[in-house]
Formats: C-alpha cells, sequence, structure tokens
C-alpha cells in the first residue's frame, strides 16, 4: 500500500438535487491530500470500484467516488459470466441494455456541474483534503473528467479518460468543442478495438488538445485492447495496458498535484 494505511468509508454530500451518496478513501496519519474524484462507469458504484478508490488514495490522495445515479436511488448493476467476470454491456439482453442506458442518459455537462459543486463544498468540511484535483473516468465517466476539467479549470487541473464515451460529437457541448477551456494535464487511454476510439475521434482529439502551450495532452492506443479494458473485474481487461495507464496517470498526478 505504498506506505500508507487506507480508510475507506461511505459517505453522503447534500447537494441541489438531493443527497449523494459515495465512497471516499485516504491515508491514515493526518497530513493533507490533493483531491481526486473518481468518475464511474455505465454500471454504477460497486467494490470493483471502491478498491480502484483505496489504490489511489494509496498513493497519496483523497479519493472521492460519487454515485451519479443518487437521483434515481443507489443504481447500481453488476452482471458476471461463469468464470466471475463481469460481462461487457453489448452481451446484455436489448432490454436490459436499454433500463442501464437510460440511467446514463440523464447524466450530462450540467449535473456534472452540480454534483461537482457540490463535492467541493463537501470536501471544505473534510480537513485532509487540500490543494488542486484530478480526476479519473471510465467509459462514461472518461466523458465527465473532460467537463470538469472544462467546467473547473483552475482546479482540475490534472484529468484522466480511460475508453471514455462520446468525446467528439455533434452536440453543441460535446467535449472536444470545449477543450480550449482546460488547462493542465489530460491523459487518455484508448482501446484499438474499441468503436468510441474510432481513427477520426482520436484525430479530432489530438487536434484540439495536442501541440499547445496551457495543456499537456498524453495518450496511449493500446493494441487488441476494446472497450472497458481497463477495470479489472470485466470479462475483456487488459492488465498490462492498465497498468501502463496508472503509471501515466500516477506520473501526471505527481506533476500536478503534489507541487
Amino acid at each position: 500500500m505504498l506506505g500508507y494505511r487506507i480508510t475507506g468509508r461511505h459517505v453522503d454530500i447534500r447537494t441541489a438535487d438531493g443527497t449523494m451518496n459515495g465512497y471516499a478513501a485516504h491515508p491514515d496519519g493526518g497530513g493533507r491530500y490533493a483531491l481526486v474524484v473518481l468518475f464511474m462507469d455505465v454500471w454504477g458504484l460497486r467494490e470493483e470500484l471502491f478498491a480502484l478508490a483505496r489504490n489511489v488514495a494509496a498513493h497519496g490522495y483523497y479519493c472521492l467516488l460519487p454515485n451519479l445515479y443518487y437521483r434515481e436511488g443507489k443504481v447500481s448493476y453488476a452482471r458476471y459470466n461463469d468464470a466471475g467476470r463481469m460481462v461487457s454491456f453489448d452481451t446484455l439482453p436489448a432490454p436490459l441494455q436499454e433500463q442501464i442506458r437510460g440511467h446514463a442518459l440523464k447524466l450530462n455537462r450540467q449535473t456534472v456541474r452540480t454534483d461537482v459543486a457540490a463535492i467541493f463544498d463537501f470536501c471544505r468540511g473534510e480537513p485532509v483534503v487540500d490543494g488542486a484535483a484530478g480526476s479519473v473516468g471510465f467509459c462514461m465517466g472518461g466523458r465527465f473528467a473532460f467537463q470538469v476539467a472544462q467546467e473547473f479549470p483552475e482546479r482540475f487541473r490534472a484529468n484522466a479518460s480511460l475508453h471514455g464515451t462520446r468525446l467528439v460529437s455533434e452536440a453543441a457541448d460535446s467535449p472536444h468543442r470545449l477543450a480550449h477551456l482546460m488547462r493542465g494535464e489530460i491523459y487518455c487511454g484508448y482501446g484499438a478495438n474499441d468503436r468510441f476510439a474510432a481513427p477520426d475521434v482520436l484525430a479530432t482529439l489530438e487536434g484540439v488538445l495536442g501541440g499547445r502551450s496551457d495543456l499537456n495532452y498524453r495518450f496511449n492506443v493500446h493494441a487488441g485492447a476494446g472497450h472497458g479494458y481497463a477495470l479489472p473485474d470485466r470479462d475483456i481487461h487488459d492488465h498490462a495496458a492498465t497498468e501502463i495507464d496508472w503509471c501515466e496517470i500516477f506520473a501526471m498526478f505527481e506533476r500536478q498535484l503534489k507541487k
């Protein structure tokens, strides 16, 4: 655990829309630590993500994992195959896909802005939180990592999107259209076999994120990796690709959040 004893606990956060439950993990023994928000994927909160939050905390950060579905309750899905691995979304029956997708489609830039503002308020009452903030998001959470970097650029200085979805779309507030608002650093991990990381999408992102003096953009396209590769319980988890991602992410956090 990198020399830190970790406290992990479930928390409730007041927002303008109700009470958002979540999970917080941070080192024991005093000190103050930069905030890292972990943005969930479409499946919702579960032990797999709690363990990831504890791993982030073990590197010397206060990691907060919010339940972004709280407006509809404590929604969470987990479907496993015979080998005990979480199955990929595309293998689910169509009605269940639509049910899960329905929850996800209710989340947008405005809900993320509201929820992160509430997280900031909550953290003012947490004496161990200090300094700049970072984020890591998976799948739809990768899109939210872009959005918080755009909505709160002075606070979120180090952000990571792993197999992010709809990073480039026709929407007026598509993440790529507001990339000029981002500062600090962003890291993206893409699966070469992920339909959400098609070559034209990656080219568009390189065009708006790369070559800037006010933003450092780093990325890896992992050969053979598909959508969801970075989640350790997933049936298509790619351990080697994920290790590369986390090395990049923690190096970015070290540069931006531990100054």
